[in-house]
């Protein structure tokens, strides 16, 4: 079963950074990867997603905060979390589409806590 591995989570003070990383198995193709987010009591909404020509889209919410970007390789997605405020707090999903089985790969999802 492919797996993809998140990691970079944790507790922050407000103002702070974290990076989240997500790396997937090389032997497949990715054209696009995303992180999304589950806050407390909303639906898990997009935050960031970054195609294979690194085109990048951002949520409003996050927008001139957080960067997205993807390694030389192709199978790893970051997310530099930078100003965070408390409103970010929530578990962070990675999301991958494979092209080979025109399918989705999900994270695990990781936990962030922005304290005040």
């Amino acid at each position: 079963q492919v797996q993809l591995v998140e990691s970079g989570g944790g507790l922050v003070e407000a103002g702070g950074s974290l990076r989240l990383s997500c790396a997937a198995p090389r032997r497949f193709t990715y054209p696009a990867m995303a992180w999304y987010r589950q806050i407390p009591g909303k639906e898990r909404e997009l935050v960031a997603r970054i195609t294979i020509a690194r085109t990048t889209t951002y949520s409003d919410s996050v927008k001139g905060r957080f960067t997205i970007s993807r390694d030389k390789a192709m199978n790893t997605v970051f997310l530099q979390m930078n100003n965070v405020e408390p409103e970010d707090t929530g578990i962070y999903y990675c999301n991958m589409q494979v092209r080979e089985s025109n399918s989705d790969l999900w994270g695990q999802g990781i936990q962030v806590t922005v304290s005040s």
